[in-house]
């Protein structure tokens, strides 16, 4: 069903067909590379995916003056123009996909929120026949299995302990394409359920969380490997009482997401996690609701009302922030400009970490031979010009 609740402002068109890129040659650009930033370099692409040398009648295009960069993965999205990934139809789930591509997101691991059983296996259903197709990574649950302390934009009358036996019906409605479940690991049955996701491959994230230090380090023992959206959720960093953020943010083996759009972080936080657990370890996410590429107005999140204005998305009960109105292009562009994290870094929080996580690193995360031709052009001061995915430019651009 759609979740738009009267937006202003109108929607963008349905997707058209890509614009196949065929054998090509983008030449001049600042590339930037696993191994560092090459000057005035060229990258070749022959069908899906970057070739190790242009092909003989490959077509050039001048792209001096700016940046190429790999195309974004997002690993906890919820859906975007005005469509919406929990409760939304295939039609509503392909408008939002193609929204976040028009920013840069060419792999997307779409989420849900908290509802009932019934709903969140029908709709595990319904996107594992879209990640069947290609055009979703996966599926991430966010919720039931949540602190009713820290419950967010999650509907407290639906939240529940993560029972194993319920954790696994999700996994198994998801039909092999559940990539991440984010619980409360201190609730009963919580351990048992993070190792059960591990035992299936499934990320276990740890967040919307009121553990203790104590009890998140054990949950990292059992196995969990992900921060949900760090910071965010979670008890404040005390000093007698570190919580939860200490002990994510000091174990090698936890991936921390972080929502950067200016309203979910403060950017000293941004620091500290950029510092604290090395830009190796950090992912960019979203989080988006319907708003995202949309507009201000009234939406549903779950079963919730949420009001955006501004560009910032609120319960209209009690006031929680309910998700971003982010993309990952405006992430990478306050990441750079504002926060002055180094392109590099950047680059691997949008790419080439999650893209590790997800398992993908072969095929997406950074521009070599052999990879699928997954890439964002950014002009010299950062602002999005074009997108191309497997070798299809999705937003095609407007050189002189």
């Amino acid at each position: 069903m759609a979740t738009h609740l009267g937006a202003r402002g109108t929607a963008r068109p349905a997707p058209t067909a890509p614009h196949h890129a065929h054998n090509l040659v983008l030449k001049g650009a600042k590339l930037v590379l696993p191994t560092g930033i090459t000057d005035g370099a060229q990258l070749a692409i022959e069908g899906t995916r970057i070739a190790e040398h242009p092909h003989q009648n490959a077509h050039e295009i001048d792209v001096r003056g700016h940046w190429l960069i790999p195309g974004f993965v997002d690993l906890h999205n919820h859906g975007g123009g005005g469509a919406s990934f929990t409760s939304g139809t295939a039609e509503d789930v392909l408008k939002g996909i193609h929204t976040h591509r028009t920013h840069g997101t060419t792999t997307l691991v779409a989420s849900t929120v908290t509802g009932d059983m019934d709903t969140l296996t029908a709709q595990a259903g319904l996107l594992s026949e879209l990640a069947e197709q290609g055009d979703i990574a996966g599926v991430h649950f966010e919720g039931p299995f949540i602190s009713p302390c820290r419950k967010g934009a999650h509907s407290e009358e639906l939240l529940r302990d993560p029972d194993p036996a319920e954790v696994r019906k999700l996994i198994d409605a998801a039909r092999g394409h559940a990539r991440m479940v984010t619980l409360a690991t201190e609730l009963p049955g919580g351990l048992d359920s993070v190792r059960l996701l591990a035992e299936h491959g499934v990320i276990a994230a740890i967040g919307h969380t009121d553990a203790t230090y104590e009890q998140t380090v054990e949950a990292i023992d059992a196995g969990a490997t992900v921060a949900t959206h760090l910071f965010n959720a979670m008890p404040a960093l005390g000093h007698r009482a570190p919580g939860p953020i200490a002990a994510l943010l000091e174990d090698e083996r936890i991936t921390v997401e972080l929502i950067n759009d200016g309203t979910h972080l403060h950017p000293a936080s941004l620091q500290l996690a950029f510092h604290s657990a090395g830009a190796d370890r950090v992912a960019f996410i979203t989080d988006a609701m319907d708003a995202a590429g949309f507009g201000d107005g009234r939406y549903l999140l779950g079963p919730l009302e949420v009001e955006v204005s501004e560009g910032v998305a609120r319960l209209v009960e009690g006031g929680s922030i309910a998700g971003s109105t982010l993309t990952l292009d405006r992430a990478f562009r306050r990441a750079v400009t504002v926060d002055h994290i180094p392109v590099v870094d950047a680059v691997a929080a949008l790419s080439a970490n999650p893209a590790r996580l997800l398992g993908m690193y072969d095929r997406v995360g950074s521009l070599e031979p052999g990879k699928d031709a997954d890439l964002v052009l950014l002009d010299a001061d950062f602002a999005l010009k074009g997108v191309m995915r497997k070798g299809s430019w999705v937003l095609k651009p407007q050189l002189p």
